[in-house]
């Protein structure tokens, strides 16, 4: 969890993996993220960090990541106007992070779970992306690419471009593109690409 990591955008990196540390999941086919809030840090003499609840302060006083984000959440309920934008980054393999998407924070609660108390967020995918050049339109929900999915294809693909080999700055490809119907729920009409051969093919089928 990382609170206004650059300005004002924050950043959550989630994952949906078997033996994943916290109970991430997605819902309503990817457009809505519910993620849990961070234990207390792992120290030599301390305890363990799934017997105690989710801190909300520090022993100073000041907020955590969890208090942060809980009172974010706060103030979007009080005020449609203070938007908290969150980008998600989702754990594929052991350090390979994919871009979820931006979402907007728009809840946050404490809820018991195994004996200790944790916090949850909920977040909603925006239905319209911001870009480096003004915003991106996201045509349809049904274009995300489920994490099992990119699971399938990243072993597949060997983490590497299918043109090139490259291991470098890799995106999820269409191999028929969402906008002529490809499907995203099938592994065989994912691929990995690198940023050169995902901009290069663009919509067009090979």
């Amino acid at each position: 969890m990382n609170f206004h990591l650059a300005g004002h955008v924050s950043v959550l990196l989630m994952s949906t993996r078997d033996g994943a540390p916290y109970d991430d999941r997605l819902e309503e086919d990817g457009r809505v993220l519910i993620y849990e809030g961070h234990d207390v840090p792992n120290t030599k003499d301390g305890p363990d960090p799934k017997s105690v609840d989710q801190p909300m302060r520090h022993d100073s006083g000041s907020f955590t990541q969890n208090g942060h984000f809980y009172g974010a959440a706060d103030r979007v309920r009080e005020s449609d106007q203070d938007r908290e934008l969150v980008r998600v980054y989702e754990k594929v393999r052991k350090g390979i992070w994919v871009f979820n998407g931006t979402f907007d924070l728009v809840d946050a609660w404490i809820e018991a779970s195994g004996g200790r108390d944790v916090f949850k967020f909920r977040l909603q995918l925006l239905d319209v992306q911001p870009g480096t050049d003004g915003p991106i339109a996201v045509p349809s929900h049904n274009r995300l690419i489920p994490s099992a999915v990119k699971q399938e294809v990243w072993k597949r693909d060997g983490g590497r471009c299918v043109m090139c080999e490259s291991t470098d700055h890799l995106h999820f490809d269409h191999v028929i593109p969402f906008s002529r119907g490809g499907a995203s729920i099938l592994a065989e009409n994912i691929q990995l690409l690198c940023a050169r051969h995902n901009l290069e093919k663009r919509d067009r089928i090979e």
